[in-house]
């Protein structure tokens, strides 16, 4: 039977985590991306299916064309980060079943043509990607930056649409990584047990 991990643990993850706006200039190595990345995909998803997708850009030409697509108040903070990962989801994740459940490869072929359940399976499931991904950054001592504000479809179009490889591609939401400067606020409070949970 599993343990409960440390509670310094579970600082670094949650009590003392917080949503990085800023950045110190501590790089961070691709090394350490493809780390958090190869923990984060040992997370559950529907069928082990696995329908998220990650395209990390680092401080560069890629990251220059994003910057713009973003709100202005993500501009910033986004040009500033060591990384930002576009969090998508493959609407052709069906391909990569026969690897990803070899003895059931056809599990999911009855939502071929179903748009309105392919687009229900796969943000439910790239959502969790990601957060995975976020809470394997921290594990390995990162911060993340979480960011809705961008437009989407120039996202898709810059960087999945006119890419065969990515084609498919759609995003969901973006993330900042790196060092993140001290935080300028306190932690914004949260719901209790009895506001947002139940027991029956």
């Amino acid at each position: 039977m599993s343990e409960p991990i440390h509670h310094a643990s579970l600082d670094t993850i949650f009590r003392d985590a917080r949503s990085a706006n800023a950045w110190t200039d501590e790089p961070v190595s691709e090394a350490e991306i493809r780390a958090v990345y190869d923990l984060a995909k040992l997370g559950p998803t529907t069928g082990n299916s696995c329908p998220g997708r990650f395209l990390f850009l680092k401080k560069g030409e890629a990251r220059d064309r994003l910057v713009p697509l973003m709100s202005e108040g993500n501009r910033q903070k986004t040009a500033d980060a060591p990384w930002t990962v576009l969090i998508a989801h493959d609407r052709e994740f069906f391909d990569k079943m026969p690897t990803l459940f070899p003895s059931r490869p056809q599990m999911f072929d009855g939502m071929k043509g179903k748009d309105a359940v392919i687009d229900q399976h796969v943000l439910r499931n790239s959502s969790l990607q990601g957060a995975y991904l976020m809470l394997a950054a921290r594990s390995q001592g990162l911060d993340c930056g979480p960011m809705g504000g961008f437009d989407a479809e120039a996202v898709n179009r810059e960087f999945f649409l006119s890419d065969e490889t990515r084609k498919n591609w759609r995003i969901n939401w973006i993330c900042n990584i790196g060092h993140a400067q001290p935080p300028q606020f306190p932690r914004l409070p949260r719901l209790s047990f009895e506001e947002a949970a139940g027991i029956l």
